[in-house]
């Protein structure tokens, strides 16, 4: 059994729609973030970073003791590798999903989760954050229009890749885009939201992209305020 520390943010979704897609059996554990849950020395054994999601393997290849892993590509990745699915083996092919993923890791995630805040969050407008961060998510929603134009799915076979950048897409309102500006994106899009397994992802789960009130305690728990 594998437990998945788990709160409804486009990182967390990545690793429920793996858990639905390939049938591995976890365990949710949810993690109010609003609460401070991320905090508890119980999590940050498993997680130094304070951040979700994060795993716990009990029954580990090979055996041994339980493996703890916390950032989202990694969990990603060894996934994969335990279920022996969505990554390619040969070196051209992994390297294609691999590269991807960490585009997503490093690029897609970062920049639509800065404009997510300064749109979402924020409590005053501040212009120039909402307009650098716009238009540097757009032109990443652009990378991946024209990476989609010749193949179905990002490294071509549905993979990893796939569902690390699809709850970064979920969102787009939030991030300021239309995806009718992205028609090859558009239809990746639609393509993986009717699979059954993102549906059972995404059942009953509510958009952090929703402009709510947020009260000063909740803005310093999540942000350090």
């Amino acid at each position: 059994m594998i437990d998945l520390y788990f709160a409804a943010t486009p990182n967390g979704l990545k690793i429920k729609l793996f858990f639905e897609e390939s049938g591995l059996p976890c365990r949710v554990i949810p993690v109010s973030l609003s609460k401070g849950e991320q905090f508890e020395p119980s999590f940050l054994a498993i997680s130094p970073n304070n951040k979700i999601p994060a795993i716990v393997d009990h029954a580990p290849l090979g055996g041994g003791a339980p493996i703890n892993l916390f950032e989202s590509g990694a969990i990603l990745l060894y996934l994969a590798e335990k279920s022996g699915r969505f990554l390619p083996q040969g070196t051209r092919e992994r390297g294609e999903v691999l590269q991807w993923l960490f585009w997503q890791v490093g690029g897609l995630g970062p920049m639509a989760g800065q404009i997510g805040h300064f749109n979402i969050y924020a409590p005053e407008p501040v212009p120039y954050a909402i307009d650098r961060y716009t238009r540097e998510t757009a032109r990443l929603y652009g990378v991946l229009d024209r990476r989609l134009a010749d193949r179905p799915f990002i490294a071509g076979e549905y993979s990893i890749a796939d569902m690390a950048i699809y709850p970064w897409i979920v969102p787009h309102e939030g991030h300021g885009q239309s995806l009718d500006n992205f028609p090859h994106l558009l239809r990746w899009f639609e393509t993986i939201g009717a699979r059954p397994a993102a549906q059972r992802t995404y059942a009953g789960v509510e958009s952090s992209y929703v402009r709510r009130h947020v009260s000063e305690e909740e803005r310093r728990v999540l942000f350090g305020k």
